[in-house]
């Protein structure tokens, strides 16, 4: 039976969703829609969670829409608007997991540039903790088994040994894959009774 926890952290333990942030910045909803279809789009966000610095991928979309310009560069300094509360459960399922004493850790694709305030904000969760692997600081993103296997590694902790939540089948299939019992995130009360099936709860 596996004895840690690995998380994912966006759509997982926190909602993440651009709209956050930009919903503040453009009055109608048509045009909201456009900029985060057209052109502010999570495929060209991705890059940053693959380690590309924000001073690039930014100006090379501002270039390609120069009347978006002031809306794209919001993007990086202002990125934890776009982070939101802890999906509901989720804190409880944390706190239950650390107060047994189950080791916790994280394998998130996020930017390392914009990880360092929204961790800090976050701190009374990711203190729990013991480390969290960062796909833009690494240069490597899931499903890439090598995200996987360097984290395992850092970790110190077997792949039996590991249940990995994920909201993306891909993810899981990836952590299934090196051995890691993946699981894919529906909901809290999903999740509780999955970590009850492996003993964890």
């Amino acid at each position: 039976m596996p004895s840690v926890v690995i998380f994912d952290v966006g759509n997982v333990l926190f909602d993440w969703n651009p709209r956050f942030l930009y919903e503040r910045l453009i009055d109608d909803d048509r045009a909201l829609d456009a900029f985060l279809r057209d052109v502010a789009t999570k495929e060209w966000h991705f890059q940053h969670d693959a380690g590309r610095p924000f001073a690039e991928t930014s100006a090379e979309l501002a270039a390609a829409h120069p009347q978006h310009s002031a809306l794209i560069a919001a993007w990086g300094p202002r990125f934890i608007e776009q982070l939101g509360d802890m999906l509901p459960g989720m804190r409880e399922i944390v706190e239950q997991l650390d107060a047994r004493g189950v080791p916790l850790y994280a394998i998130t694709n996020f930017s390392g540039e914009f990880w360092p305030p929204f961790r800090d904000r976050e701190a009374d969760i990711f203190d729990r903790f013991r480390d969290i692997v960062v796909s833009g600081d690494e240069l490597l993103t899931k499903p890439d088994p090598a995200i996987y296997h360097l984290a395992l590694d850092r970790f110190g902790v077997a792949a039996a040994d590991a249940v990995f939540i994920d909201d993306r089948a891909d993810n899981v299939a990836a952590a299934n894959a090196v051995g890691i019992h993946g699981v894919l995130f529906k909901d809290a009360a999903t999740l509780r009774a999955d970590l009850t099936g492996f003993g964890l709860l």
